[in-house]
């Protein structure tokens, strides 16, 4: 028997569904009295790996990934609908920039040293999608990194160096080499892999499973 269930969430926080997914399994475990009971780690994966240093007009990224503005908007519309389902608060029209993550990816990492991991991705979500923060700017990240506990001043350093750039480019390729090609994909117990922002009745049937083949102590 394991003290907590492990569940690693390979995502970007750019992705729309990894916020609603993170948000249904939240959900999940509170009904199932397991919010104590699991590790949470995340993982880097950056949807737009080519995405230049600065970003882009969200506007022009929009308009090339789905064609025009009227797709877009019908595609977003399911997505906010989604969102707000899962109790999440949103403003798409508030993001200006579609940012480059890797920043980001650095953060969750160096939060994860700090174990403020969740806390600062949950922030970043907030900042993305509720009030159209920029994400790729060091200066933004800083501030959530001491909104989260972390030293902002010190996050702000390391930011302008190059520290953990290759490790969480080459842990990119590798997901990427082992069959991950969407987000957000799930490792639970480091064996079971589910893909796509599940409800949370598929998280309680898969949670249940797994529990009785390897139990949570004090589940």
């Amino acid at each position: 028997m394991q003290d907590k269930l492990p569940i690693a969430i390979v995502s970007d926080i750019v992705c729309p569904w990894c916020f609603i997914g993170k948000a249904r399994l939240e959900t999940a475990l509170a009904q199932h009295g397991l919010t104590d009971r699991v590790a949470i780690t995340w993982l880097p994966y950056e949807l737009n790996p080519d995405m230049p240093p600065e970003g882009m007009d969200r506007t022009a990224y929009l308009d090339a990934k789905f064609g025009g503005r009227a797709r877009a908007a019908t595609v977003y519309g399911r997505i906010e609908a989604a969102a707000r389902e899962a109790g999440l608060e949103v403003d798409f029209g508030r993001i200006a920039r579609v940012p480059n993550t890797l920043d980001a990816h650095r953060l969750i990492h160096w939060a994860g040293i700090e174990g403020v991991q969740t806390p600062v991705v949950s922030a970043l979500f907030a900042a993305y999608f509720r009030d159209g923060r920029d994400i790729g700017d060091a200066s933004e990240l800083a501030r959530i990194a001491a909104a989260c506990g972390m030293d902002g001043a010190a996050v702000a350093v390391a930011l302008q160096g190059e520290a953990d750039r290759d490790d969480l480019a080459a842990r990119d390729a590798d997901a990427r080499a082992r069959g991950v090609t969407a987000v957000p994909t799930w490792l639970i117990d480091r064996r079971h892999v589910l893909q796509g922002a599940q409800p949370p009745v598929l998280w309680l049937g898969v949670i249940d499973e797994i529990l009785a083949k390897v139990g949570v102590a004090g589940a």
